[in-house]
């Protein structure tokens, strides 16, 4: 049970607002409502404050997010769904209902799925949706399936496309990447939070940070439907040149930005009946 009544008094709040405030939790007052209201008793939330004084992210304290109005679970190691990437969920539940003539039940991939938030919460606002999953690391595949069985998904491991069951190419709808795209020098500048609490392999995008988003890019056209939609997240400074690079993959491009979420994400639809120069593999079907 959550630590009583009592303990979540105003006056019993107050030192552990102050310490968060002086371990620089911006968000002193809120944090410390929820370490008070899911703590099952004291001991722990005293564990449980020392831990985020620490710099341990409070997702992985309390072992869920809240992610699209849904608490998401998230194990110790694993990358935390920001809420800019509610983003790229959106903009995939759009599409999905703009072409529900098209396809009554379409399948949705979500590439570099982590905890799984972004594929669940798109189960969620979008029921008919056959949900695949996929990340290389094992620890965010065994926190994904959590998440992603709850709404009759499933999850794999392995690198990129190459986890996936060669029976969905040129069967998926929505392919929606929430790929690393921090460039590698950057990752020495992020918060400790997220530079020594959450994996390398789910920050790191390569020099410019845009490797995975030319890995994905090159591929995509072989796994999506001739009317499929590729939408990867990226940031503002980068989604030039990300979308420059799902353009030279041979789709057209579009990029969209949210100021109130902070997010940014490139949507790409395959050119009809064209391959791109420099990008081996099959001809995208004529439209």
């Amino acid at each position: 049970m959550p630590v009583d009544d009592a303990t979540a008094a105003p006056h019993a709040l107050a030192p552990i607002v102050s310490a968060l405030r002086a371990a620089g939790c911006v968000f002193a007052e809120d944090e410390a409502q929820l370490l008070v209201a899911e703590a099952p008793d004291s001991e722990a939330l005293a564990e449980w404050v020392d831990r985020r004084m620490s710099g341990m992210p409070l997702e992985h304290i309390l072992g869920w997010a809240d992610f699209c109005g849904e608490r998401i679970a998230v194990d110790p190691g694993v990358f935390v769904p920001r809420r800019r990437t509610e983003l790229l969920v959106h903009q995939a539940v759009s599409l999905l209902q703009r072409d529900r003539p098209l396809s009554p039940t379409p399948v949705v991939v979500d590439l570099c799925c982590g905890s799984g938030a972004v594929g669940t919460a798109i189960a969620r606002l979008y029921p008919e949706a056959e949900l695949h999953s996929a990340d290389i690391d094992p620890a965010a595949v065994n926190c994904a399936r959590r998440n992603v069985d709850a709404v009759g998904g499933r999850v794999y491991q392995g690198d990129l496309f190459a986890a996936l069951p060669p029976g969905l190419q040129g069967r998926v709808r929505i392919l929606a990447v929430n790929a690393p795209y921090v460039p590698t020098e950057a990752i020495k500048t992020m918060p400790p939070e997220a530079r020594l609490h959450e994996s390398r392999a789910a920050l790191d995008g390569g020099d410019d940070g845009l490797d995975f988003h030319r890995r994905v890019a090159a591929e995509a056209s072989e796994w999506l439907l001739p009317d499929g939609h590729l939408l990867i997240e990226t940031s503002g400074l980068q989604s030039g040149r990300t979308a420059g690079i799902v353009a030279g993959a041979g789709f057209t491009v579009r990029a969209v930005h949210s100021d109130e979420l902070d997010g940014t994400v490139v949507v790409g639809a395959p050119l009809c009946g064209k391959r791109p120069r420099g990008f081996p593999g099959r001809r995208t079907p004529s439209c």
